[in-house]
């Protein structure tokens, strides 16, 4: 009978939670058609996987048939166009601060006699990295074309000296050397992205509308009449009312996995029920985080917010997936613990990219689970809140 009675509390407060946001069309944008335009409009963004087509250009002082090479080798490349060839190298650095390429190959006059001469020439790149991505992307492809001339004028040095074809590419690479990148072969910057942002967009619209739902009901002074439909227990009313909520962005979660790993076609080692378990777990340990923030600053919906949000931003940087962890100042690498979002692109890389066996990423799925305990901690200043407190704007 005891459990029935719970039972049935949970179903009133949780058909009231849903009348709520009936009638608040913010709470469904926020729930459900953000997440939804954020999953399509970022895969979109990137669809093509890395920038494709850069405009680079080059200057060729030299002008012979060796260093011609650099120019068909640029056209070759995926990441960059070559655009245009420069007389002089103030040219060149004109067309990067007027932004119509992002980087340009120097090639000095007399590197092909130097070359033949053993004197070592020198060739220059130079890549805009105000521009982040493009600029690492031209400056990999532009080490790539200054390996190739170095190749093309060793061995033409060698072809000087009598040596064949054969015996002139085993003197000048005598090591094949093969790369093999793994768990993003395609170096999809798409793959690489979404599947931590995503989440942890999703997160933050979690923790805002936890702690936005509950400071509500004391901003409109219901808390009592919610407190009495739970019987007056913390932890029935606090069920009852997100649980509308853990549907919801439990739906999300499944559209996002189906999306991305079928739809789209992203990795994923462990199979598509694993990680929709994962992030079923990470939506509730980040729903009760947002429990315990505003239990810790009962009645002071603002503050709670706040905190929420710059939780929310900062597990973006603190995560490890733009930055590891382990070149961090100390400090902010043991507080990255704190956040659900890194837990959650730890047991992503360990389950969809690496595809182990769950008990090898344990400590995060504790982590998660010590999350959702955390609400535990501030039941006495719930009850209290409940009983006294008011709305402090």
């Amino acid at each position: 009978m005891k459990y029935r009675g719970i039972i049935g509390r949970l179903k009133t407060i949780f058909r009231r939670e849903l009348g709520i946001l009936s009638r608040r069309p913010i709470f469904l944008f926020c729930m459900f058609f953000m997440p939804v335009i954020c999953v399509i409009f970022f895969t979109s963004l990137m669809r093509a996987g890395l920038p494709t087509d850069l405009p680079m250009g080059l200057v060729d002082e030299d002008r012979t048939h060796v260093t011609r090479i650099i120019a068909r080798t640029m056209e070759a490349f995926e990441a960059s166009e070559f655009t245009d060839q420069y007389d002089s190298f103030t040219e060149a650095r004109e067309a990067v601060q007027r932004g119509e390429i992002y980087g340009f190959f120097y090639i000095p006059k007399g590197t092909t006699e130097k070359a033949l001469a053993s004197k070592q020439p020198r060739v220059s790149f130079y890549t805009n990295e105000a521009y982040f991505v493009p600029g690492t992307l031209l400056m990999k492809d532009m080490m790539t074309a200054s390996e190739i001339l170095s190749l093309a004028l060793t061995r033409e040095t060698l072809y000087a000296k009598g040596y064949n074809e054969d015996d002139a590419m085993a003197a000048i690479r005598p090591i094949v050397t093969e790369a093999h990148p793994l768990n993003n072969p395609t170096l999809d910057y798409s793959v690489y992205l979404s599947n931590i942002l995503l989440p942890g967009i999703l997160i933050l619209l979690i923790l805002l509308s936890t702690t936005y739902t509950i400071g509500l009901e004391w901003k409109q002074k219901t808390q009592r009449i919610w407190f009495r439909m739970a019987d007056y227990s913390v932890t029935t009313a606090l069920a009852g009312k997100l649980l509308p909520q853990t549907v919801l962005y439990s739906l999300m979660i499944v559209f996002y996995d189906v999306y991305l790993y079928r739809f789209m076609g992203f990795p994923c080692n462990c199979g598509i029920a694993a990680m929709m378990g994962i992030g079923i777990l990470t939506v509730v340990a980040s729903q009760a985080f947002g429990v315990f923030l505003f239990g810790v600053f009962s009645g002071q919906m603002r503050l709670a917010m706040c905190l929420s949000s710059l939780w929310g931003i900062l597990s973006f940087s603190l995560a490890g997936f733009t930055y590891p962890t382990t070149a961090m100042a100390p400090v902010l690498g043991h507080l990255a613990a704190l956040f659900p979002l890194r837990h959650y692109y730890l047991l992503y890389v360990n389950q969809a990219l690496n595809g182990y066996p769950i008990a090898y990423a344990w400590p995060s799925v504790v982590a998660l689970l010590l999350f959702i305990m955390l609400p535990l901690a501030v039941n006495r200043r719930y009850r209290v809140a409940f009983l006294k407190y008011h709305y402090k704007p």
